[in-house]
């Protein structure tokens, strides 16, 4: 797998997580599964394996910074995604992969039709 185009994935992402928040899900798994033409289950632990390295540090620094950093929310949302990745980790395991595509696309276009219309 040639890393200069996954590196190009994690900078895209990473310019979209500064700017809405966003990364991993929205960006880095479609990429991966169909740029880099990984699995979906795959793409998704590959994703969360570079969640794992502080790669929000900057940015958050840039929004506490800001003023725009809610550290105690941070914490506790932190908290609900280290114990939710394991438990949707072991969902995704058990799902085949085209229907966790078709799910994850569910999901998207769910949020996607909330943020159209909210």
């Amino acid at each position: 797998m040639d890393s200069t185009l996954l590196v190009v994935i994690g900078l895209a992402a990473g310019v979209l997580a500064g700017l809405f928040g966003i990364g991993g899900g929205i960006v880095i798994v479609p990429a991966l599964v169909y740029v880099a033409r990984l699995p979906m289950q795959t793409a998704i632990g590959t994703s969360l394996g570079a969640l794992l390295l502080p790669v929000g540090a900057l940015g958050a620094w840039s929004y506490y910074r800001g003023g725009h950093l809610n550290w105690r929310a941070s914490l506790w949302v932190a908290v609900g995604l280290f114990f939710g990745a394991w438990v949707g980790a072991q969902l995704a395991q058990a799902m085949g992969d085209a229907f966790l595509r078709r799910l994850f696309a569910v999901v998207l276009a769910g949020v996607a039709v909330k943020m159209w219309v909210g």
